[in-house]
């Protein structure tokens, strides 16, 4: 079985960069505290969004200052390679929450500050967004693995 191990969770008010938490709580509306500045954002099926902690080192590699949450994700994971999966796949989290994977992330010009090319650099492997099968707390260190299908 498909795992890895949530190195970040992260929020801010809108936009970027997120700001690593020690815990947050999260719903079906997604991660309490996390503001989404536009309406598309603010959607149950695209309750928070998950992405690879290999693809910021990658980035790192390539001379991006990218850290955990400065490309907006909630989750930053290892080991998981959450880029390799596909729509409707399963999460479950050690803590008790279950995420299913919706749909692609799509670079957004919020990156453009970091690096005008950034956009570019990420397209088709900047994760995942998630809805929330199962809420509860979310805390880094926690084990995430697949579990099957929606």
């Amino acid at each position: 079985m498909r795992e890895g191990t949530v190195l970040a969770v992260c929020i801010s008010k809108g936009g970027i960069p997120k700001l690593p938490v020690e815990s947050a709580r999260v719903t079906v509306d997604g991660i309490v505290g996390d503001g989404r500045d536009h309406a598309k954002h603010a959607k149950p099926t695209r309750a928070l969004s998950i992405q690879d902690d290999e693809l910021l080192a990658e980035l790192r590699a390539e001379g991006y200052p990218v850290d955990h949450g400065s490309m907006g994700e909630n989750l930053t994971v290892r080991g998981l390679d959450v880029q390799h999966l596909t729509p409707g796949t399963q999460l479950a989290l050690s803590g008790g929450v279950v995420l299913e994977l919706t749909e692609v992330r799509k670079p957004c010009f919020v990156l453009d500050p970091i690096d005008p090319k950034l956009k570019e650099a990420v397209v088709e492997r900047c994760g995942f967004m998630a809805k929330v099968i199962e809420e509860g707390e979310l805390r880094p260190g926690e084990v995430i693995r697949v579990v099957g299908r929606g």
